[in-house]
């Protein structure tokens, strides 16, 4: 199968939403009146980000969840993405699951493909993705790293740290049961983008950030771009883990040896959650709650924003942790 048969087969749609989409140089955008462009990259290496074991429907979903997870950050509607795909070998086996994977999550966002690239070469996935943001008396309501406040609560959507424990276990440094692990495996080759939660936020939420990298690593760029310090409650983070519901206490069973820090590392270090990590005011906390309703996404609060700059971790008894936690960097 040629480089122009795979895509026509697998990859060639009717633009819906673009004026003109997939099969020129170009592909045409026409943003709604009023609104503007959001636009993010991310690209996905094999054995970097992903295992070559992964079920390639699994990694056409992954693909576009960590953009859509963006854009969720953002507080953008999702709109078009174009793909840019090497290959080692075109081969329907992989292509057609991957298509399948992708459009089933682009189709539940209305956001469609409108071009790319395709050549031979270690299996690297880069996507762009484009969503629009309204604009209202002049004023953009995207959602910004920046916009965080001394007093404002600090919040995170969903789950933390099952997508970290799924990778300790592929390395054989975690032992979790069976089932523990197929759900955790699942949290990561197959991540929620909280697109809704995101829309819901706009006009409550003061910043935002989407979880990859770790969530104190990721709060960490708020805090630089906002100028302000934080407390977060390192027990509440670790309840997060939704694989600690399975992993029996008892000595001697698998799972066993998971103990308090390590709970907390992997909420607060692990990467891969694609959540949402906001902060608002605590004259929002029913605004909030009711963004987290309508968007059927669970919300948690996790700490505080500080006037005094840094970072804090405390335990569930207000005590002081200390800060030991790295989070995910390409290059060190």
């Amino acid at each position: 199968m040629g480089e122009f048969d795979l895509i026509e087969r697998y990859f060639k749609r009717p633009a819906r939403q673009a004026v003109l989409g997939v099969g020129d140089d170009c592909a045409l955008l026409q943003p709604a009146p009023g609104t503007q462009l959001a636009i993010s990259c991310d690209m996905l290496v094999e054995g970097r980000h992903f295992l070559s074991t992964v079920d390639p429907l699994r990694l056409g979903h992954k693909a576009l969840a960590v953009n859509l997870s963006d854009l969720a950050a953002c507080g953008a509607k999702p709109l078009a993405f174009t793909l840019a795909l090497a290959l080692p070998r075109a081969e329907e086996s992989w292509a057609a699951p991957f298509a399948q994977g992708l459009f089933a999550l682009a189709d539940a966002h209305g956001c469609e493909l409108i071009g790319g690239d395709t050549t031979r070469g270690p299996l690297n996935i880069c996507i762009t993705v484009f969503g629009e943001v309204p604009v209202l008396a002049g004023r953009s309501q995207a959602l910004l790293r920046s916009g965080a406040q001394a007093g404002d609560e600090l919040y995170v959507s969903g789950n933390l740290g099952d997508a970290r424990l799924a990778l300790e276990v592929f390395r054989g440094t975690l032992s979790v049961p069976a089932p523990v692990f197929e759900a955790a495996r699942l949290r990561m080759e197959m991540p929620t983008p909280r697109v809704a939660l995101g829309l819901a936020l706009r006009g409550i939420a003061t910043a935002a950030i989407d979880v990859s990298d770790g969530l104190l690593g990721d709060l960490g760029h708020i805090l630089k771009q906002s100028g302000i310090g934080a407390t977060v409650n390192a027990d509440i983070c670790a309840t997060l883990v939704a694989a600690r519901a399975g992993c029996a206490p008892e000595p001697g069973q698998p799972g066993a040896e998971i103990g308090p820090d390590q709970w907390r590392s992997l909420a607060l270090a692990g990467g891969d959650d694609y959540e949402l990590l906001f902060t608002a005011p605590a004259s929002q906390r029913e605004a909030v709650a009711a963004a987290a309703r309508n968007s059927q996404t669970p919300v948690t609060r996790i700490g505080q924003i500080d006037q005094q700059l840094g970072l804090r971790l405390i335990n569930g008894k207000g005590q002081t942790l200390p800060n030991n936690y790295t989070s995910f960097d390409h290059f060190v």
